[in-house]
Protein backbone atom coordinates (compact mmCIF):
# COMPACT_ATOMS: atom_id res chain seq x y z
CA UNK A 1 0.00 0.00 0.00
CA UNK A 2 1.63 3.36 -1.17
CA UNK A 3 1.42 6.43 1.42
CA UNK A 4 0.97 10.00 0.84
CA UNK A 5 4.87 10.24 0.57
CA UNK A 6 4.33 8.56 -1.92
CA UNK A 7 1.47 10.46 -3.65
CA UNK A 8 3.55 13.42 -3.49
CA UNK A 9 6.58 11.65 -5.35
CA UNK A 10 3.67 11.00 -8.25
CA UNK A 11 2.97 13.03 -11.23
CA UNK A 12 -0.03 13.71 -12.72
CA UNK A 13 -0.96 11.58 -16.05
CA UNK A 14 -4.01 13.11 -18.32
CA UNK A 15 -7.05 11.21 -18.52
CA UNK A 16 -8.60 10.59 -21.90
CA UNK A 17 -12.43 11.31 -21.98
CA UNK A 18 -14.11 7.88 -21.31
CA UNK A 19 -11.59 6.55 -18.69
CA UNK A 20 -13.71 5.35 -15.67
CA UNK A 21 -13.72 6.89 -12.35
CA UNK A 22 -11.91 5.42 -9.51
CA UNK A 23 -13.82 2.94 -7.77
CA UNK A 24 -15.22 3.38 -4.29
CA UNK A 25 -12.70 0.65 -3.25
CA UNK A 26 -10.04 2.59 -4.70
CA UNK A 27 -11.35 5.79 -3.75
CA UNK A 28 -11.94 4.51 0.23
CA UNK A 29 -7.76 3.53 0.07
CA UNK A 30 -6.48 6.41 -1.03
CA UNK A 31 -8.54 8.59 1.57
CA UNK A 32 -6.40 7.13 3.68
CA UNK A 33 -3.46 8.72 2.47
CA UNK A 34 -4.44 12.15 3.12
CA UNK A 35 -5.32 13.68 6.34
CA UNK A 36 -8.52 16.33 6.69
CA UNK A 37 -9.96 15.46 3.32
CA UNK A 38 -13.53 15.07 3.09
CA UNK A 39 -14.78 12.91 0.32
CA UNK A 40 -18.56 13.75 -1.50
CA UNK A 41 -18.89 10.71 -4.52
CA UNK A 42 -17.28 12.89 -7.33
CA UNK A 43 -14.94 15.24 -5.14
CA UNK A 44 -12.40 15.49 -1.79
CA UNK A 45 -12.24 18.69 -0.29
CA UNK A 46 -10.27 20.40 2.43
CA UNK A 47 -10.38 24.03 4.22
CA UNK A 48 -7.56 25.40 5.59
CA UNK A 49 -6.79 28.32 8.23
CA UNK A 50 -4.92 31.06 8.26
CA UNK A 51 -3.59 33.61 10.68
CA UNK A 52 -4.66 36.36 7.69
CA UNK A 53 -5.13 37.13 4.51
CA UNK A 54 -1.63 37.62 3.01
CA UNK A 55 -0.83 33.72 4.47
CA UNK A 56 -3.85 32.64 2.67
CA UNK A 57 -2.92 34.73 -0.79
CA UNK A 58 0.36 33.08 -0.14
CA UNK A 59 -0.45 29.64 0.08
CA UNK A 60 -3.53 29.94 -2.79
CA UNK A 61 -0.40 31.10 -4.91
CA UNK A 62 1.84 28.18 -4.29
CA UNK A 63 -1.40 25.75 -5.14
CA UNK A 64 -1.41 27.49 -7.99
CA UNK A 65 1.69 27.21 -9.12
CA UNK A 66 1.90 23.41 -8.05
CA UNK A 67 -1.71 23.10 -9.75
CA UNK A 68 -0.10 24.50 -13.07
CA UNK A 69 3.18 22.65 -12.83
CA UNK A 70 0.56 19.43 -12.37
CA UNK A 71 -1.59 20.29 -14.71
CA UNK A 72 -4.47 19.38 -12.86
CA UNK A 73 -6.72 22.37 -11.22
CA UNK A 74 -9.05 22.46 -8.19
CA UNK A 75 -11.75 24.99 -7.23
CA UNK A 76 -10.83 27.23 -4.87
CA UNK A 77 -12.60 29.18 -2.52
CA UNK A 78 -10.75 32.29 -0.74
CA UNK A 79 -12.30 34.09 3.10
CA UNK A 80 -9.83 36.30 4.83
CA UNK A 81 -8.18 33.33 6.38
CA UNK A 82 -9.35 30.43 4.92
CA UNK A 83 -8.91 29.04 1.52
CA UNK A 84 -10.93 26.00 0.57
CA UNK A 85 -9.47 23.59 -1.79
CA UNK A 86 -11.59 21.01 -4.02
CA UNK A 87 -10.65 18.07 -6.05
CA UNK A 88 -12.56 16.27 -8.97
CA UNK A 89 -11.17 14.76 -12.75
CA UNK A 90 -13.96 16.51 -15.19
CA UNK A 91 -12.80 14.49 -18.47
CA UNK A 92 -13.69 11.38 -16.02
CA UNK A 93 -16.89 12.50 -14.12
CA UNK A 94 -15.50 11.82 -10.79
CA UNK A 95 -12.16 10.60 -9.05
CA UNK A 96 -8.73 9.83 -10.24
CA UNK A 97 -5.45 9.46 -8.87
CA UNK A 98 -4.51 12.67 -10.23
CA UNK A 99 -6.84 14.32 -7.29
CA UNK A 100 -4.97 12.42 -4.63
CA UNK A 101 -1.49 12.92 -5.98
CA UNK A 102 -2.61 16.84 -5.62
CA UNK A 103 -4.34 16.96 -2.50
CA UNK A 104 -0.94 15.02 -0.70
CA UNK A 105 1.24 18.35 -2.62
CA UNK A 106 -0.74 20.55 -0.89
CA UNK A 107 -0.71 19.03 1.83
CA UNK A 108 3.11 19.07 2.01
CA UNK A 109 3.10 22.41 1.05
CA UNK A 110 2.08 23.53 4.45
CA UNK A 111 5.09 20.75 5.81
CA UNK A 112 7.94 23.02 3.91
Amino acid sequence: MSTASDLTCRHCKPCETGTPPLSNKEADSLMQQITGWQRYDHLISKTFHFKDYYQTIAFVNAVAWLSHSEDHHPEITVTYNSCRVEYTTHSVHGLSENDFICAAKVDALLKI
